[in-house]
């Protein structure tokens, strides 16, 4: 059974950092993209962040870049998400996603040919 397991999630002050874990089970990450999308509350999912089948190349929203970095390790069939400076507007239900031909990016996360359930972060005071 192919399945995408994240973990990591909580409840953290502003400023304060979390790591997320994305653990694939049933297929090899090595020939997937993967990336990250999240859902706040009230608002459509929106992919901010991305790794490619490498790792040499990664992408980054604009409000996340220089806060959060996506890293991974194959051997693990792992991928992780530092999150760094984080702000309440960060809140947010996060999900990781694999592709096999590229990253879809923006609202294009129903493009990924898996996603997990998800994982909640909430960042407050």
């Amino acid at each position: 059974q192919l399945q995408l397991v994240e973990s990591g999630g909580g409840l953290v002050q502003p400023g304060g950092s979390l790591r997320l874990s994305c653990v694939a089970s049933g297929f090899t990450t090595d020939y997937y993209n993967i990336g990250w999308f999240r859902q706040a509350p009230g608002k459509e999912r929106e992919v901010f962040s991305c790794i490619s089948k490498s790792g040499d190349s990664t992408t980054y929203e604009d409000s996340v870049k220089g806060r959060f970095t996506i890293s991974r390790d194959n051997a693990k069939n792992t991928v992780y998400l530092q999150m760094n400076s984080l702000k309440p507007e960060d809140t947010a239900v996060y999900y990781c996603a694999a592709d096999a031909i590229y990253c879809p990016y923006g609202n294009s996360w129903h493009e990924y040919d898996y996603w997990g359930q998800g994982t909640q972060v909430t960042v407050s005071s």
